[in-house]
């Protein structure tokens, strides 16, 4: 069993990428090259930071305020079983803690996927599924293009589907040195360049790990 996981970022409370609030865990690595990604710096398996499955599980169980994770980055199907031993670990103390995940491959691909990657899915109570599409770009809730689907796969979130499909917008948050970073599915396309162009002019850096579209 893998017992750590390469993590780009974390986050502990968020309410733009998924149901309620969640915390989020943003993976290192993906095979995919999606054009138009906004998180580019997650793509190489290189970098990151190795953490153990047994110290993050240990962060979900003592956030407060917070009904589930939601799983970006990167890939998180190419890291499937290390966040299927997370989410089990999680529900060991925390039996009603919510999954969500992202991923660029189609969900009946996933389905057809290795064991861990059948694991992790079947662990899941939402996927958004499918390679973000740059031509396609749509105003849509946790999505980034409207080739992208928003998949219920359990009766907790069931009541998604019947809820307005726009935009949940973007949150920024000021670290406790002083630094910017930001969350979220972009509404409109080059919202990263236009966004760090404009915090540079008034002498802000971002940092620049967020949700990537696909």
């Amino acid at each position: 069993m893998t017992t750590h996981l390469s993590v780009a970022r974390t986050l502990d409370h968020c309410a733009v990428l998924g149901p309620g609030t969640r915390a989020v865990i943003w993976v290192q690595g993906c095979p995919l090259r999606c054009h138009g990604c906004v998180a580019a710096e997650t793509l190489p398996f290189e970098g990151g930071t190795a953490r153990p499955v047994a110290e993050l599980a240990d962060w979900l169980c003592g956030l407060s305020g917070v009904e589930g994770v939601t799983l970006s980055g990167g890939e998180p199907f190419s890291q499937a079983g290390a966040l299927a031993a997370l989410l089990d670990a999680v529900r060991e103390r925390r039996p009603d803690f919510g999954a969500m995940a992202y991923s660029g491959f189609r969900y009946e691909a996933l389905r057809r996927g290795d064991p861990d990657r059948r694991e992790l899915l079947r662990r899941l109570d939402l996927l958004v599924d499918g390679p973000y599409v740059a031509a396609r770009h749509g105003s849509l809730r946790w999505r980034g293009s409207d080739n992208q689907r928003l998949i219920v796969l359990g009766d907790r979130y069931a009541h998604v589907a019947a809820e307005p499909d726009t935009s949940a917008g973007i949150e920024l948050s000021v670290a406790a040195d002083g630094s910017l970073s930001w969350a979220g599915v972009p509404p409109t396309p080059g919202f990263r360049e236009g966004l760090e162009e404009q915090l540079a002019a008034r002498g802000f850096v971002l940092h620049t790990q967020a949700r990537r579209n696909g």
